[in-house]
């Protein structure tokens, strides 16, 4: 056994001990958290599910495949893998969506090949900008998100500019 094994364990005790000593009601206070993320999952719903829906429009309307074909020439001016344009395009918006482009770039490119890097190097450097968004905002019931979404996409691009950048530098084709 590692001593991994043992922090959550650890952690519970400790927790218990502390609150038994400052006399804490343990099973009071778990239910009122519990009430509060209720709360706060129902006040973020809409904005999630309005999310989800625009992403499954976009996607079912081929706005996607139109995208990555418009943008095709650009990709093979700078040397970027086109079949990843799918990627960049879903993953501001969708984590889940854009896991399943990169699990269908890994099957159609193979494995350790540039595209598959490159995606994986994309996957891991970037965030789900307007998902993220969307659940901060509406936990805090904030409306305008003034610069926000142009930093976060700004972050992004950079993310994926040094990214793609050092993937081509150093395991380039």
């Amino acid at each position: 056994m590692s001593v991994t094994d043992w922090i959550i364990p650890l952690v519970t005790v400790t927790v218990l001990i502390y609150a038994a000593v400052k006399r804490v009601d343990i099973f009071g206070e778990f239910c009122a958290g519990a009430g509060e993320g209720l709360k706060t999952c129902a006040d973020i719903l809409p904005a999630l599910i309005l999310l989800l829906v625009c992403i499954g429009m976009f996607r079912a309307s081929g706005a996607v495949e139109l995208l990555t074909n418009a943008l095709k020439p650009l990709c093979a001016a700078v040397g970027f893998p086109s079949e990843v344009v799918p990627l960049v395009i879903l993953r501001p918006f969708s984590g889940s969506g854009a896991m399943a482009v990169y699990n269908e770039i890994a099957a159609a490119a193979g494995a350790d090949t540039f595209a598959e890097r490159v995606a994986a190097t994309l996957i891991g450097s970037s965030e789900t900008t307007f998902y993220t968004a969307a659940v901060y905002f509406s936990a805090v019931k904030r409306k305008r998100t003034r610069c926000a979404i142009p930093a976060a996409l700004t972050a992004d691009l950079t993310a994926w500019i040094v990214c793609g950048a050092v993937v081509y530098l150093i395991l380039g084709e």
